[in-house]
């Protein structure tokens, strides 16, 4: 298996068409062609990581954080981000990083945060704008079901949780073919009156490709007439954060100690107590401060996340219980997500979990 095909699969999971703008996403190092002998999954690619992969004959680190995040100049092996790629390329390792596209992915890291706290009912908090386009073609009625089918199987027409969804409109079109042309219906230089359909169909941004590609393979016509939109259309499944319920509320304090528990934290900083149960919950993890208004907005009892600033606090206004729960401990499964998802789908090379502790934050 080469490494752009152990990256084809991790796009199933978090295509890197919605990582955020401000992203490095992708393969970082190394080459897209090489064959995988093993791969190693960590949350962050330190030097003693590339040194694991290295020990493990693992030359594809699967990292959630990128390495890499802006531009490098130089790379002379001054800071830990240049020795980690000096080291990575002099030993032929790879490094993938999917990031923001796994924060927005609907089975991603927020999801995870719910799983483990037990949350029901989820929903996106911030939901992505602008992932959905929507095809309108016009095809013979007697071929009209094959393109259709065609395009579902490419992944169109997917609407939450129902699939094969299109909308049809029978009519008459015409066209008249140039002395250049090849007509499948009709004669050249002569205007044709065809029944046709039109279809009307929506598909995920990322899948456009595929979409056009299974449109012009299984339509009749040497010209084909389509047209592509970009849907305002908030997208529920995909975006940053979610927000879920417990099956019954618990009080604040009882909620905060299970919090420390479950995330595995040695800190809780939080806003200041309520006095009231908490029940709805909204999470994000990483840096979410700027979705305390949302998390707000939303009617949430309490919203987690990390990276606080001390101002931050003051956005509470005793309207929800903000709790800050450590950059590192709201993303730490994150890495047994990506494992199991990997180990699903690869049998015939080692897949290994990362055993370094990349936390750069320890607590007295």
């Amino acid at each position: 298996m080469k490494v752009k095909e152990v990256i084809s699969l991790l796009e199933e999971l978090a295509p890197l068409a919605y990582s955020e703008d401000f992203d490095n996403t992708g393969l970082l190092v190394g080459d897209a062609n090489a064959t995988v002998s093993g791969i190693l999954v960590t949350l962050d690619t330190l030097e003693n990581v590339v040194d694991e992969a290295i020990e493990n004959n693992c030359n594809l680190i699967v990292s959630f954080h990128p390495i890499v995040f802006s531009g490098l100049k130089k790379i002379t092996g001054k800071t830990y981000v240049e020795r980690v790629v000096q080291k990575a390329i002099k030993h032929d390792i790879a490094i993938f990083s999917n990031h923001t596209a796994l924060d927005n992915s609907w089975n991603g890291v927020n999801a995870m945060i719910c799983e483990k706290l037990g949350l029901k009912n989820r929903k996106v908090l911030i939901p992505q704008n602008e992932t959905i386009k929507k095809l309108i073609t016009f095809v013979p009625s007697k071929d009209a079901e094959n393109v259709q089918n065609a395009l579902f199987a490419a992944g169109a027409g997917n609407i939450g949780n129902y699939e094969n969804c299109s909308f049809n409109i029978e009519g008459k079109g015409s066209f008249k073919g140039n002395d250049a042309s090849s007509p499948v219906i009709g004669k050249k230089g002569e205007i044709h009156f065809e029944e046709e359909t039109q279809i009307g169909i929506t598909f995920a941004k990322h899948l456009q490709n595929n979409i056009l590609k299974a449109l012009f393979e299984s339509h009749p016509y040497e010209e084909v007439a389509y047209e592509i939109t970009t849907l305002e259309n908030q997208n529920q499944h995909l975006g940053m954060g979610m927000i879920g319920e417990f099956d019954k509320a618990i009080d604040e304090k009882e909620f905060l100690q299970f919090l420390k528990r479950t995330m595995k934290t040695d800190c809780v900083r939080h806003s200041a107590l309520l006095e009231k149960p908490i029940k709805k919950v909204a999470v994000l993890g990483g840096s979410g401060s700027f979705a305390i208004e949302v998390a707000k907005n939303a009617s949430a009892d309490a919203f987690i996340s990390a990276d606080f600033k001390y101002h931050d606090f003051f956005k509470a206004e005793n309207t929800v219980l903000l709790a800050d729960i450590g950059h590192y401990e709201s993303e730490q499964f994150t890495k047994e997500l990506l494992h199991s998802f990997l180990k699903k789908k690869i049998t015939n090379f080692a897949v290994l979990l990362s055993q370094t502790n990349t936390n750069p934050i320890s607590y007295l």
